[in-house]
C-alpha cells in the first residue's frame, strides 16, 4: 500500500520558496481510504518499536499521531510549539533555516521510563525530531524510534537522529 499512499502525497514546485518541492498531504487526508492505510501502516511501525507511548509534534503530527495512538491502544503526549500548554513544562530551542523555534512538553504527563514513538508527517532535516527526542528524554520517556509518513532523503534528517530506529511509510 506504500506506493498507493505516495500518489496521494502531491508535488508543489518552488513552494514556500523558488528550488524548494514542498510534499502536500492534503489529497492523503482527502481520501479517506488512503488516510485509513496511512494510519494502519503507521501504527504497524509504531507497535513493532515496542513503544508504550506516541509523542506526536504539532501541528500535521497532530492529525497522523492521534489516530495511530488510538488504533495502537497506546496514549499520546502532544509536543507544542511555545505557549500553547498550561502547566510545569519542558522545553528546548532549536534552529530552523530561517531561525529558532521552541518546542514544549508537560513535564508529568508520561509515565517515568514510558517507551515513546515519536510521530510526525515528514523527516526533513530533522531538527524538530532531535528537539522532540531531547524533550521525551527530559520529561522521562525513553525513545525508541521516530515514524514519519514521509521522508525526504535527500534532506539526511537520518543523520541528525543517531542511532535511533527511523521507520516512514514512503520516501522522496
Amino acid at each position: 500500500m506504500s506506493a498507493n499512499i505516495k500518489e496521494f502525497i502531491a508535488p508543489v514546485p518552488d513552494f514556500p520558496k523558488p528550488g524548494i518541492v514542498f510534499r502536500d498531504i492534503s489529497p492523503l487526508l482527502a481520501a479517506p481510504a488512503a488516510f485509513k492505510a496511512a494510519v494502519h501502516g503507521m501504527a504497524e511501525l509504531v507497535r513493532r518499536s515496542g513503544a508504550t507511548t506516541v509523542a506526536a509534534v504539532e501541528s500535521r503530527g497532530f492529525i497522523f499521531g492521534t489516530a495511530v495512538a488510538l488504533e495502537a491502544g497506546l496514549p499520546m503526549v502532544l509536543v507544542r510549539k511555545q505557549g500553547k500548554l498550561p502547566g510545569d513544562l519542558e522545553q528546548v530551542s532549536y534552529g530552523l533555516e530561517y531561525g529558532k523555534d521552541t518546542l514544549e512538553i508537560k513535564r508529568d504527563i508520561m509515565s517515568p521510563g514510558a517507551r515513546v514513538a515519536i510521530l510526525d508527517d515528514v523527516l526533513a532535516t530533522g531538527g524538530t525530531a532531535a528537539a522532540t527526542a531531547e524533550l521525551v528524554s527530559r520529561a522521562g520517556g525513553e525513545v525508541v524510534s521516530f515514524v514519519f509518513l514521509l521522508e525526504i532523503v535527500g534532506l539526511q534528517g537520518r543523520d541528525r537522529l543517531g542511532d535511533s530506529k527511523v521507520a516512514c511509510l514512503v520516501s522522496f
